[in-house]
């Protein structure tokens, strides 16, 4: 049951944006420094974001070097490059718009760890750097072996150490907030609780369908155009995309005295990522290990992952350390046949900014401002 004022104050916008997470907060921004009179509408259906952008390592990272010698295998050389090149435009629109020190950005070193199976990958060391330099305008890696014992690896394991030197660190948590308070300065209303069902495209309309739990019923709300920024979900609204959700395992330690560890850190592609935070040890992945298992829209645990995670843990990066864990949590990520976003319009009225590849932070705001851009085209 709604009120009179309600139906003619609070249901109808330009633009509404479902999902609250990097790349809808990002669109809504782009969307608001394109047109700055519109109506702009965010909808999420969490009191958080259901995805990852809350949950992520913090990485503003580009790629490591097994990581791009792995997408070499099925991309061409152009195509990985300018995987790479939207990933930096993502990052340097994140610390353009926000600033460094309101998303805690920082550069205290972005390592990989090469282990012996691994060893064939600094054969092409200079190859990848020459590839990468006309982009990156620098050595994208720099041989960093002191790091092993200057962080107390086990040298058994870890047999190399490669620095990244592109890349960065950031707070979550901080990044998050930001987004929010800069929306809110810029006229853009965000609602949570806003579990959307189903979105119905009618002339030049758009009608967004909620269920409102509460009331016991639908309310419809209608634009001109619609946004669909929910990533690993996408497919509940429109079906038949190619979007694999991909559950990720991550754990945190509770802070360790005398930690030499700092920055952050790769290793096996990608798949697995540390970092220090607060005198602690944040560290998760593995989805390989389980790649049916973590097929997944379901926040919950994966006991093969964690105890993987917790071996590493004692034998790789904290041997001959005490430690305890303090809590674990999951996020969820999409993927699919290849490493590109989808930015896409799926009708006159609809557009699509989705399947990050786990690289949302670092591609979000590109993503955002290349869907705003293609929502103002016309």
């Amino acid at each position: 049951m709604l009120s009179y004022w309600e139906k003619q104050s609070f249901l109808q916008y330009d633009h509404i944006i479902i999902g609250s997470g990097i790349v809808g907060l990002s669109t809504a921004l782009s969307l608001r420094e394109r047109q700055p009179n519109a109506s702009i509408l965010v909808m999420e259906r969490g009191i958080l974001p259901t995805g990852a952008s809350t949950k992520n390592a913090g990485f503003a990272c580009i790629g490591s070097l097994t990581e791009v010698l792995e997408d070499l295998k099925i991309m061409s050389e152009s195509e990985v490059l300018s995987l790479v090149e939207y990933r930096m435009k993502g990052l340097e629109k994140l610390r353009h718009r926000l600033g460094d020190n309101n998303i805690g950005y920082a550069e205290n070193g972005s390592y990989e760890l090469i282990s012996e199976h691994e060893l064939i990958a600094l054969d092409q060391f200079y190859t990848i750097n020459d590839m990468l330099r006309p982009l990156l305008k620098k050595n994208a890696y720099s041989r960093a072996d002191h790091m092993i014992s200057e962080f107390g690896f086990n040298k058994g394991l870890v047999k190399h150490v490669l620095q990244n030197n592109a890349e960065g660190e950031l707070d979550t948590g901080k990044m998050m907030k930001a987004l929010i308070k800069l929306c809110v300065e810029s006229d853009i209303e965000i609602k949570t609780g806003a579990d959307v069902i189903r979105v119905l495209e009618e002339g030049n309309e758009v009608k967004v369908f909620i269920d409102h739990k509460h009331l016991a019923q639908h309310i419809t709300f209608s634009c001109r155009q619609l946004a669909i920024c929910t990533n690993a979900f996408t497919n509940h609204l429109i079906p038949g995309l190619d979007i694999q959700p991909g559950r990720g395992q991550v754990l945190i330690t509770q802070p360790i005295p005398g930690l030499k560890i700092k920055g952050i850190f790769h290793f096996d592609k990608g798949f697995y990522y540390f970092r220090e935070v607060d005198g602690r040890i944040l560290f998760g992945g593995g989805r390989n290990l389980d790649f049916t298992g973590e097929r997944s829209e379901t926040l919950s645990y994966n006991e093969l992952i964690l105890a993987d995670l917790l071996e590493k843990l004692d034998t790789m990066i904290l041997p001959d350390t005490h430690y305890e864990i303090d809590y674990a949590w999951t996020g969820i990520m999409a993927f699919g046949n290849d490493k590109f976003p989808i930015v896409a319009a799926h009708s006159r009225n609809i557009f699509l900014g989705v399947r990050m590849g786990g690289m949302g932070v670092a591609m979000g705001s590109e993503v955002g401002d290349r869907l705003a851009e293609l929502m103002t085209s016309e």
